[in-house]
């Protein structure tokens, strides 16, 4: 699948995701953790919102989510009226260098082709302030397959496995890397890293 494909099929599916997860899984948690650490008034950057039911409504008011799907952040909308919204793909983040103070990148990097993560991981580093954090989700395994009748639709799942994962982080300019192993939205486990722009990765400070 394409990004267009890609695209395409959460449009069909991101309203069946949004009802279909378990609403106590404790990955949520680990946003409020993360914006329990910010300072007042900081700007997160969630990439893949869907609905925002799990991570932008627990994120700072003001938060940008950000998705590839206009279904999905039509629900976003209604979910989380106060957050600003973008459509655009994690390969291209349509936000300034240095303008976010953390993203938030839950079950997101893996729907695109593995080739393309090291792209993704250095525009995380680019839009982090220094001082930043990334949260995202860490692969189980080395992946690449189309899951058929994946929430009545179908949908890419890509991912190199977690060693080479943190080894494109590294790569990217991001360092102490420390973990979580978490329920997911869909009642499962999930492990979930969070890491911190070197001092020299990212670019010059500037606004969204």
């Amino acid at each position: 699948m394409n990004r267009r494909e890609v695209r395409d099929a959460w449009e069909a599916i991101a309203a069946t995701y949004a009802d279909r997860r378990d609403a106590d899984g404790s990955d949520a948690a680990l946003v409020g953790e993360l914006a329990a650490s910010l300072p007042p008034e900081a700007t997160v950057l969630d990439v893949g919102c869907g609905d925002g039911a799990r991570t932008l409504s627990n994120l700072p008011p003001g938060s940008v989510g950000l998705d590839l799907s206009r279904e999905g952040l039509r629900l976003a909308r209604q979910n989380v009226p106060e957050a600003r919204l973008l459509q655009g793909d994690m390969t291209a983040l349509p936000v300034a260098d240095a303008s976010v103070d953390a993203i938030t990148a839950y079950h997101a990097v893996f729907h695109v082709h593995r080739e393309d993560h090291p792209t993704v991981y250095r525009e995380f580093a680019r839009v982090l302030r220094p001082g930043g954090t990334l949260l995202m989700t860490l692969p189980s395994g080395r992946f690449h397959t189309v899951r058929e009748g994946w929430m009545g639709g179908r949908m890419l799942f890509s991912a190199p496995g977690p060693e080479r994962t943190r080894s494109q982080l590294a790569d990217a300019g991001f360092e102490n890397l420390r973990t979580e192993e978490v329920s997911d939205p869909l009642g499962s486990t999930a492990t979930f890293v969070f890491a911190d722009p070197t001092a020299d990765a990212g670019g010059d400070d500037g606004d969204m």
